[in-house]
């Protein structure tokens, strides 16, 4: 039977066994689980400090993380969270197309761009490398950063309408093998990208990151031992699954049905709708994509790790506290997709903005759950990274290439006003690229980048302002802007008001402006102005509930204008 004639594919985290292992001593345990995340955060440092592109040493568009021989995930570096649930996937994946582990040898690292299997674009390029003490497999490093350009037919696209458009790809192959590159590959690989300098430089640094990582994993081992390790995991992880089914048997069972939509799919200009629910039963969760559209002509597919992820991320945002997370805290979650739909799409159908359904969709979990957990879930935020990726030739005719993420509003929750703006929580661990780095590598000024006056939903909480960023082109150059949410407002909850929506507009050098929605290597004539404002984040209660002392506080500090003030909060005015 074909998958795509499968009514639903369930997928669920490793559990392997401690059969045959001594009870792990609880002291030991805790030494040896923060040694694990000090490895992967030592893998988050050497990458930072040795890649070539601001991508990956500013805004931290990468994840990093170690694995067991089972494929379960030990540790993780603080970074890119949507990344971080797809690198199980990206394991498995790399060791079927290689022959599985007994075809592994000390030195190997395997390398993949399949979207298919790693879950996204061919340019978030993935490795894998294998670790080997004293000869036996012990586990696996694996690095997954975003690389400027890896041959698709623009640096970065909306509009793509297969995977064969979106980047050249490598199909999980050995780049190198027991220590030695495969020169000719490299060099392929290299010939296919318009920026090779960069992606050389990046592509090692990932593998640095990786052998650091592997050789603090080494320590472990050589201080305790293998059994006392692997007791000491499964203990780790059963705690983990522990913490996770304690609050999820708090929550009513039920089924909780989240409505979301899409823009459009950055080839045809309609809406895109969707359902997702999420299932609870005791201390059991799933999150259901049944129910998902077709797949879609546009690249705004995700494929199914990247929908693992996305569950995982959202679940995860309200119940792990301050917990790193580790496989035993996905045990509980369940997630089910229908092949051939948006959220299950089969090659070649296009996915190169897989991320922006996945960021929706972790918004539409958090909407489904409101009224089960209403005092947890925030409302509705600006529901994007709003990312700049641009592009043009230096003086010398030099090729250049980068990106930009920007800030937007958080929505209020039901004791507070949301908060200063803030990447969408599924990229939590990406920064804004600074103003000064862009204006010294890049022909761009920044000449304005404050705070949205009026921009966040109404409510007895007001919800968070978004930003209004502007950059003048000192030299033409292209840009796409793969944005969302600019059609579909940041929701209010138990009352609260809408937010404004993410706009941008292209300001010609002559005052005419144009606003575009999804759009793919916009020609930015010098002098210029792109006009990025982003969203800011829904309120929370009626607006009637805000105390009037709050209401005047948000004028004078300039977040609300008196006339809004005045259209919105009458009773904050009645004296």
């Amino acid at each position: 039977m074909a998958v795509a004639d499968v009514d639903y594919v369930t997928h669920r985290a490793g559990v392997g066994s401690a059969s045959g292992l001594p009870d792990a001593d609880p002291i030991t345990t805790e030494v040896i689980r923060h040694g694990l995340d000090a490895a992967a955060d030592q893998m988050r440092i050497v990458l930072r400090r040795t890649a070539f592109s601001p991508v990956i040493y500013e805004m931290t568009d990468f994840a990093a993380a170690l694995y067991d021989t089972e494929i379960r995930l030990l540790a993780q570096a603080q970074a890119l969270p949507l990344f971080l649930g797809t690198l199980s996937f990206c394991i498995e994946s790399a060791l079927e197309k290689v022959g599985g582990p007994e075809a592994l040898a000390p030195g190997d690292i395997i390398f993949s761009t399949d979207g298919y299997d790693i879950g996204s674009h061919p340019q978030d390029a993935t490795i894998v490398v294998p670790g080997f003490f004293e000869g036996e497999l012990v586990g696996y490093a694996a690095v997954k950063a975003h690389h400027m350009d890896i041959g698709a037919k623009e640096i970065y696209c909306t509009n793509t309408v297969d995977v064969f458009q979106e980047g050249v790809i490598f199909p999980s192959v050995k780049i190198y093998r027991a220590g030695e590159r495969q020169e000719d590959l490299y060099r392929t690989l290299l010939a296919n990208s318009r920026m090779p300098e960069a992606l050389d430089g990046d592509l090692n640094a990932q593998i640095a990151a990786a052998k650091t990582g592997l050789n603090a994993f080494y320590r472990i081992i050589e201080r305790y031992g293998l059994e006392t390790l692997r007791a000491s995991v499964e203990r780790m992880l059963d705690h983990g699954e522990e913490y996770i089914r304690g609050v999820f048997s708090e929550i009513p069972d039920g089924r909780y049905v989240g409505h979301g939509a899409m823009d459009n799919n950055g080839v045809d200009d309609e809406l895109v709708p969707f359902e997702l629910a999420v299932e609870v039963d005791g201390s059991d969760v799933i999150v259901d994509f049944s129910a998902s559209p077709p797949p879609q002509r546009g690249p705004i597919n995700c494929p199914v790790p990247t929908v693992v992820s996305a569950s995982r991320i959202a679940i995860m945002a309200f119940a792990a506290g301050n917990q790193s997370a580790n496989e035993g805290h996905f045990r509980p979650i369940q997630v089910r997709t229908k092949p051939n739909t948006m959220f299950h799409p089969i090659s070649p159908t296009p996915i190169f903005m897989y991320g922006w359904p996945a960021l929706q969709a972790v918004d539409v979990i958090h909407r489904a759950l409101s009224d089960a957990m209403p005092d947890l879930i925030p409302a509705g935020n600006g529901g994007d990274l709003c990312s700049a990726l641009w592009w043009g030739t230096d003086e010398a005719g030099n090729f250049w290439g980068d990106a930009a993420d920007h800030y937007v509003g958080v929505g209020a929750n039901p004791s507070s006003d949301g908060g200063p703006p803030l990447m969408h929580i599924s990229c939590s661990g990406i920064r804004n690229t600074p103003i000064e780095v862009i204006e010294a590598k890049r022909p761009f000024l920044v000449e304005r980048f404050e705070y949205a006056q009026d921009t966040g939903g109404v409510g007895t909480y007001r919800g968070g302002l978004g930003v209004d960023v502007y950059y003048r082109a000192l030299a033409e150059c292209y840009l796409t802007l793969p944005w969302e949410r600019m059609r579909t407002p940041p929701w209010g909850l138990k009352g609260g008001g809408e937010a404004r929506p993410n706009r941008f507009r292209l300001r010609q050098p002559d005052g005419t402006a144009r606003e575009s929605f999804k759009a793919t290597g916009v020609y930015c004539p010098e002098r210029s102005v792109l006009e990025f404002e982003t969203a800011g984040g829904g309120g929370f209660g009626p607006p009637s509930g805000r105390k009037p002392e709050a209401v005047h506080v948000d004028i004078v500090e300039g977040y609300v204008s008196e006339e809004a003030a005045r259209a919105s909060y009458p009773h904050a005015f009645d004296e």
